[in-house]
């Protein structure tokens, strides 16, 4: 059995609240203002929320890119200026938003495992998603 005293827990409990709080109310180096203009784009099955200066992380982008290449996204759902909402009808037709294909790659590889038990049966595969990194430069 171990012997704890009140004081000792107090003085960790008071240590642990003073940092747990300035760790929440400190902002991060190097964080840029988010900026109050954004939209809603449609590409690969999925829509994505951007703004000027985000890189985006796409799964699936059809026809062949290179890297340094230019993209436009011409499926826009939504466009926010900070003072004016435009809603498409399902898309807005001119509005396009542009960026930079920073990085073609594939993430970690899944493991997919099949077992049916008192049979021998194991199977097993892997699987590595391909992604896209766009740096999203401009919303008209």
């Amino acid at each position: 059995m171990y012997r704890v005293s009140i004081t000792g827990i107090l003085r960790f409990y008071s240590f642990y609240v003073k940092y747990s709080v300035m760790a929440v109310t400190k902002k991060p180096a190097g964080k840029k203002a988010e900026s109050s203009e954004f939209a809603v784009i449609k590409t690969g099955g999925k829509q994505y929320r951007v703004a000027v200066g985000d890189v985006v992380t796409i799964e699936i982008m059809d026809g062949e890119h290179k890297e340094g290449e230019a993209i436009v996204f011409d499926k826009v759902l939504l466009v926010d200026d900070g003072k004016d909402t435009t809603i498409g009808t399902p898309y807005i037709k001119e509005a396009k938003v542009t960026g930079v294909l920073k990085e073609i790659g594939k993430a970690k590889k899944v493991e997919v495992m099949k077992y049916k038990a008192k049979s021998r049966y194991l199977k097993i595969r892997g699987h590595r998603q391909p992604f896209f990194k766009v740096a999203i430069e401009k919303i008209k």
